[in-house]
């Protein structure tokens, strides 16, 4: 009988020792939540760093901006002024003056600057 009950009480202190150790990791998964929990993250407003996300982000465009020769041949007197050829060397805008149809050519390079009328 003294061999029984030494088994027995082997066996219960096996047992609690294996739901001492099970009970612990399930306590430390307590999640605690305040406030709305489907809202996201705040967002961030700041501009990326130059070149993080956006390839091409920190450079600025080279040559002539087409619609910047597009105003700059309607405040040389063009009317309904568009782009009609992008070279390396020249941008090329026709239209209508008071005398007719006509082209004007500006440099292809930052600024625009007019060659020939």
């Amino acid at each position: 009988m003294m061999q029984f009950l030494a088994k027995a009480g082997l066996a219960v202190m096996l047992t609690a020792g294996t739901l001492a150790g099970t009970v612990a990791p399930a306590a430390a998964q307590l999640n605690i939540i305040i406030g709305d929990q489907d809202r996201d993250a705040p967002r961030d407003y700041r501009r990326p760093a130059p070149g993080y996300d956006r390839p091409g982000y920190d450079r600025r465009p080279r040559g002539c901006d087409p619609r910047l020769a597009e105003d700059m041949a309607r405040d040389y007197g063009f009317r309904r002024a568009r782009v009609v050829d992008i070279t390396p060397r020249r941008v090329i805008v026709q239209g209508w003056t008071r005398r007719g149809p006509g082209e004007m050519s500006f440099g292809n390079v930052r600024g625009c600057p007019a060659l020939r009328r």
